[in-house]
């Protein structure tokens, strides 16, 4: 079959070329109206018509390639939804998504960098595996790039993190909306921007509802099931233990539900259990189902290459760097439930 070109376009639309070349360009688009550029859009789908993408980027002086660096997503249950949220955006536009991951070594990703930008690459998108400060590589420098899940010190570039805060907020918030005030939160042991920020809306919650913080029911774990294990434990074989649990992730929760078995507490009678992650595998696969703060990684994937996009397309629009805290929404299953009068401890022996 052959291909159609921008000349079948004109003849099937009854317009000329030139309307044709307008209506389905981003950037001289406002030149022709919106009945006419909407026809012309139509048409050309409907006969297929892709555009020369070689010839548009002689023309725009780009290669319309983005590089994606990332550290270890590759290999972490949320890189398809970062990835998939960052190529929509890609695609969408006309720009193809090249992806390399460095595994978290740091001489890896500065070769990755610059042989992106062999590949005549016009903007990067670095990627980390979790919320952190971001060392850039000097590679970059020169070049548009935005963080996605990370940021730098000195904010010199555009970045993209969740509300480690909010989030915070918003499970505590539930817990304490259905009637619990004796909460416990097992953090993460790690010295990382989410531990701290959920911490302070755990804390920043409580105050709100006028609920005194108790440094007793605030433990730090291993970000891992046995590390909700231990915490659990912990905070469970208090004298006057939680009657609910706020975890740092779902695998933390995984952990805090086989402890809350063997001691015969059911949940949400007995023990109420809120996270952040929506690790689907993990918050349906428990029973009850684990309600949980999503981490919108599609969301930051397909904002930081808008963002990069408009920084390439239009700079003079786009301004200074912009850093982004991303609202996580909560998805409820059924782990939270009032708390008891009398909840039951952990079972003694006699």
């Amino acid at each position: 079959m052959a291909k159609v070109g921008i000349r079948d376009v004109s003849r099937a639309a009854g317009v000329s070329v030139t309307t044709v070349s307008h209506a389905l360009s981003e950037t001289h688009q406002a030149r022709v109206n919106p009945e006419t550029r909407e026809h012309v859009q139509q048409v050309a789908a409907r006969l297929g018509y892709a555009p020369n993408r070689i010839a548009v980027a002689l023309r725009n002086q780009r290669s319309q390639l983005l590089g994606f660096v990332s550290d270890e997503i590759a290999s972490t249950p949320f890189a398809g939804e970062l990835v998939l949220g960052a190529q929509d955006a890609a695609y969408e536009r006309g720009w193809l998504l090249m992806l390399v991951d460095s595994g978290r070594n740091p001489e890896l990703e500065e070769k990755q960098v610059n042989t992106l930008l062999q590949h005549q690459v016009d903007g990067i998108v670095i990627a980390k595996m979790y919320h952190q400060e971001a060392s850039v590589p000097a590679a970059v420098a020169g070049i548009p790039a935005v963080l996605l899940d990370a940021f730098d010190s000195e904010g010199m570039l555009s970045s993209v993190v969740p509300d480690e805060v909010g989030a915070a907020r918003t499970a505590v918030q539930e817990l304490i909306d259905a009637g619990h005030r004796r909460i416990g939160f097992i953090n993460n042991s790690d010295d990382i921007s989410a531990a701290f920020g959920r911490l302070e809306g755990y804390r920043a919650t409580l105050a709100a509802a006028g609920i005194d913080f108790d440094p007793d029911l605030v433990t730090r774990q291993a970000p891992a099931v046995a590390g909700g294990r231990a915490g659990a434990e912990e905070l469970l074989g208090l004298a006057e233990p939680p009657t609910a649990l706020f975890c740092f992730h779902d695998r933390q929760a995984f952990g805090a539900y086989e402890v809350a078995a063997r001691q015969g507490l059911r949940i949400p009678d007995d023990l109420s259990v809120v996270s952040i992650d929506n690790f689907e595998i993990i918050a349906d696969g428990l029973w009850p189902g684990l309600t949980s703060v999503a981490l919108p990684h599609y969301e930051m994937g397909r904002w930081a290459v808008t963002r990069l996009l408009d920084e390439i397309e239009h700079p003079e629009e786009a301004g200074e760097p912009v850093h982004l805290d991303f609202e996580c929404p909560i998805v409820r299953r059924g782990s939270v439930a009032p708390p008891r009068s009398n909840p039951p401890g952990p079972e003694v022996s006699p």
